[in-house]
């Protein structure tokens, strides 16, 4: 009887396995199916490199949405990762159980929180401080980035605790017994042990950071032009997406499509970029 609901379990687990695997073939195959064409259409050069998006003209050029993209992501990461790594340090090694128990429920709410609501705090917050500090509009790479590295904390922080309790304690004690202090026997030996999930959580922020949409609508300013500060207002791939999909049609329907098709290359790019880095990291 053992053995037949042990069979019976391998045969449910395969099933779930293969209905992941086939969802993401179909989004895939979804994609390429109509962005590709679309993409070869206009022309691989003028689409990725183009610095137009009128759709009314026949120009679809997605280069400043690129720009934009890297740049309001690279700005989250500047933001939300070395916040995120020291609260994740402080959690796991010097909080006492009473902050922790404070903290910690803080964090996992904030990551519960709908993404429209940290729109808002953007719009009533962020916003007007950049308005006051700098003279502008406050919309712009800089209002995203700071919104984004917001949203990102509770990734990276729970990553980043998983895998700094995951290192063994002779780690920790054996530095401590060398005479290195509590900080550098972190940050020298602790850390260095966690990179691999430390990593781990920085490239899914990372994934975050890029596929978030409604936030970076009302930060951003939503201008399809090349910024030339970070102050400056721009529009993201995944904003072009949405701000336009709902009454897009034919050719313009198929470039948002290749739209995706770019986010989606670009993110498996990062992702391949890491794992190789920090495979050889390990050698």
């Amino acid at each position: 009887m053992n053995k037949v609901l042990e069979f019976l379990m391998k045969i449910v687990f395969l099933i779930c396995a293969c209905i992941s695997i086939a969802a993401v073939i179909m989004i895939c195959v979804f994609m390429f199916a109509n962005g590709v064409p679309a993409i070869k259409e206009i022309g691989f050069v003028k689409f990725l490199f183009g610095t137009e998006w009128r759709p009314g003209q026949g120009l679809y050029g997605i280069g400043p949405m690129i720009v934009g993209s890297i740049y309001v992501t690279a700005g989250a990461m500047v933001v939300g990762v070395p916040i995120g790594l020291l609260t994740a340090v402080f959690l796991a090694k010097y909080s006492s159980k009473k902050i922790y128990k404070i903290v910690k429920p803080m964090v996992n709410l904030m990551a519960g929180i709908p993404s429209i609501i940290f729109g808002f705090f953007g719009l009533v917050v962020i916003i007007p401080a950049i308005q006051s500090m700098f003279d502008t509009s406050g919309k712009g790479i800089l209002a995203a980035s700071l919104l984004l590295g917001m949203m990102i904390l509770p990734t990276v922080i729970n990553t980043s605790e998983a895998a700094i309790r995951a290192v063994p304690e002779s780690y920790y004690e054996g530095a401590l017994a060398l005479g290195a202090t509590k900080e550098r026997s972190i940050f020298k030996t602790v850390i260095p042990a966690a990179k691999s999930g430390v990593m781990s959580g920085i490239i899914l922020g990372m994934g975050r950071a890029i596929g978030e949409t409604m936030a970076v609508v009302m930060v951003a300013g939503n201008q399809a032009i090349l910024p030339d500060s970070i102050l400056s207002g721009t529009r993201t791939l995944t904003s072009n997406i949405v701000l336009e999909m709902a009454y897009a049609t034919g050719l313009q329907r198929r470039a948002l499509i290749g739209t995706a098709v770019v986010l989606f290359v670009f993110i498996l790019i990062i992702n391949v970029c890491f794992s190789t880095l920090n495979r050889n990291k390990e050698k």
